[in-house]
């Protein structure tokens, strides 16, 4: 047995199932063309024979039972393409004579209504007839009258038919095929394009796709495009945090190595203090950046449960800061999903929740909204708060390294450069304690 091996190729696939379906369902309706023929002919000769006993019926009654009386005339001209027999106690009258050793044994019989007859072989009488048989009483007497068709000049002709309808339904599996192989086709047709698109993107010719999909295709695109920003991104992030981190430790390095080069020097303990505290900051700002190295940023698939990793840092930071009040307010069910990498939803939420520890008087709010598919995220404290000209410069890029420096610049940067990676915003504003108040915005995909 050679076993069935699946086409790699979606043409194929297609082919191999639509093809051999439609095959079957054709066959099957020429099986049932064929059933439904024979029974509607049956049905109808049965019928037409029915109709020419009533009528043999009618004139026999009218003749009082004297079926001498339909010899002659034109009583049978009506009906003389069929057989039929007529017997009376005194007489027997079947037409044409050749059908008399069919139709004698069904004079005899007491079977009433439509009867087959097949395989008699009868010499000059067909094998296959259908006979419709019926006794009366016509003054006294008991007639029997039949009238019968030869089944087998029907047959023929619905053999005919038959082969007809298979020949059609030959011409239209043909047919068929080609229409599904046009329709396959013309469906691959974006396929195509689509290669043609990574083959141009491959050979820097373009730097983004851009298909004219079906509807089917376009969120493949969108991923692929997304995948493409995702990409141009990290390497922009990984440029900047080495251009940075060049930059920082540059200073150091170059104070240590003098200080080293310099035999004159003996390293006494100012030295010594001096060289640490420059390699400190080395460590500092390599900490920093690869910490940086660690937001994912969005990712298909990655979910966060913002309520439950948010009661866990407030309940950390209680702990912490235990003279401090960290408060939750949302609507939203604990089970909710937000699709943000886990990671990165810790990292805005201990970043802004420590801030605002640090600098809070007495309590610090965390808000969790979600309305008209946006997230939100807001931290509101009752500390000293920041000067209006002053919001505007929290979290830009230029006070991104100072990490180390207490104050309400601690992680914004951090916050701002997640946040941005997600397509959000970011609003600093001066809180309804007095304090800072920190707003994060996401939106809902879909």
């Amino acid at each position: 047995m050679i076993p069935f091996r699946k086409p790699t190729s979606v043409r194929g696939t297609l082919l191999a199932l639509l093809l051999p379906s439609g095959i079957v369902l054709m066959g099957i309706a020429w099986l049932v063309h064929g059933f439904l023929l024979e029974r509607m002919s049956r049905d109808f000769v049965e019928s037409r024979l029915k109709d020419e006993v009533a009528f043999l019926e009618h004139q026999i009654r009218q003749s009082a039972g004297n079926i001498d009386t339909l010899r002659t005339g034109d009583y049978f001209q009506e009906v003389f393409h069929h057989a039929f027999a007529i017997q009376s106690p005194t007489q027997t009258i079947i037409s044409p004579q050749a059908w008399e050793a069919l139709l004698g044994p069904l004079l005899k019989s007491d079977q009433q209504g439509a009867i087959r007859v097949q395989g008699t072989g009868a010499s000059n009488a067909p094998s296959d007839v259908l006979a419709f048989r019926k006794s009366l009483l016509v003054n006294d007497m008991r007639l029997v009258i039949i009238v019968s068709e030869d089944m087998a000049a029907l047959q023929a002709s619905q053999a005919e038919l038959h082969a007809w309808t298979a020949i059609v339904s030959i011409l239209l599996i043909l047919l068929l095929v080609g229409v599904i192989w046009i329709g396959i086709t013309l469906s691959m047709r974006p396929v195509i394009s689509l290669q043609a698109s990574l083959k141009k993107l491959q050979s820097g010719e373009i730097s983004r796709i851009n298909v004219h999909a079906p509807e089917e295709f376009r969120p493949l695109v969108k991923q692929l495009n997304q995948l493409l920003d995702f990409l141009d991104r990290r390497l922009e992030r990984s440029r900047d945090a080495l251009a940075n981190l060049s930059h920082s430790v540059k200073t150091p390095i170059a104070a240590v190595r003098q200080i080293l080069e310099d035999t004159s020097r003996a390293l006494d303990g100012d030295l010594r203090h001096e060289m640490g505290s420059r390699l400190g900051d080395i460590d500092k700002q390599l900490e920093a950046e690869m910490r940086r190295s660690r937001f994912a940023g969005p990712q298909v698939g990655k979910s966060a449960y913002p309520v439950k990793q948010a009661r866990d840092l407030l309940w950390m930071f209680g702990r912490l800061y235990p003279e401090k009040s960290f408060e939750l307010s949302t609507k939203m069910a604990e089970e909710r999903r937000w699709p943000i990498e886990e990671h990165d939803l810790s990292e805005i939420l201990g970043n802004l929740l420590d801030n605002a520890g640090k600098w809070s008087s007495r309590c610090v709010e965390l808000s969790l909204t979600e309305d008209n598919r946006q997230m939100q995220i807001a931290v509101a404290d009752d500390g000293s708060g920041v000067a209006e000209d002053s919001i505007g410069e929290l979290g830009k890029r230029g006070s991104r390294l100072d990490e180390q420096t207490p104050g309400h610049g601690l992680g914004l940067a951090i916050v701002c450069d997640i946040v941005d990676r997600y397509n959000g915003r970011t609003e600093f504003s001066q809180s309804p304690f007095g304090g800072l108040k920190v707003a994060v915005s996401f939106r809902l995909p879909g």
